[in-house]
């Protein structure tokens, strides 16, 4: 048999390859490992440490371990500074740590991470960070704060056809007025919000400004 390329075969099929091996190994019908790499499909060094593994920790050792880079492998935030950032986007404002800005965006994250562990991190893995973390941008919604929807519907039912046919009954016009407050309250004033978890419906002061 012709030696097989490992990484078009599944988890199932590289275990049983491994074992077949074991197996003709144990038999006695193969003398090296050359013999039994030819039916397995695989290198005779690849049998060799197969046949190594066996002898030294038994079958469990034949297992398929996962492939590629470790979770977290390459990025420039170690864990425990990682958890650090995220706990406090949600427990802070920038100006509580003593940063000069109102909101979190990216680039005021950068520069507590600076602060903080002393590294630089790119505009566009900053973004990464953020979206990996569970944080996504949210448009602010152009409500008054303190609107009562119920009153609302209530005076444009009751109030305002008695006022509009007084106004038409003496020949008047109505005229609308506007009261407009700004509020800013913490820590949910946010237009940036952590993805809604059975465990986690806290909003998040972060706006999302591409600058």
């Amino acid at each position: 048999m012709e030696t097989q390329d490992a990484r078009k075969l599944d988890k199932v099929a590289l275990e049983e390859r491994r074992k077949q091996a074991v197996r003709l190994y144990q038999s006695g019908k193969c003398n090296n490992c050359t013999e039994i790499g030819k039916i397995v499909g695989a290198h005779r060094n690849t049998v060799g440490k197969w046949i190594s593994r066996w002898k030294k920790s038994g079958l469990p050792a034949l297992k398929v371990k996962k492939c590629g880079r470790p979770v977290g492998f390459g990025r420039r935030l170690l864990p425990h500074e990682e958890s650090k950032i995220r706990k406090d986007l949600v427990d802070h404002c920038p100006d509580q740590l003593r940063l000069p800005f109102a909101l979190w965006t990216r680039q005021v994250v950068r520069l507590h991470i600076k602060i903080s562990f002393g590294i630089e991190i790119p505009v566009r893995t900053m973004g990464e960070y953020l979206k990996r973390w569970g944080f996504t941008p949210q448009k602010p919604v152009k409500k008054a704060y303190q609107r009562n929807e119920a009153h609302v519907q209530k005076w444009l039912i009751e109030e305002y056809p008695r006022i509009k046919k007084l106004a038409k009954s003496e020949d008047a016009d109505i005229f609308w007025g506007m009261k407009q407050e700004f509020a800013m309250t913490r820590p949910r004033a946010a237009v940036m919000h952590r993805k809604a978890t059975p465990r986690c419906k806290q909003s998040i002061r972060y706006a999302n400004k591409l600058i």
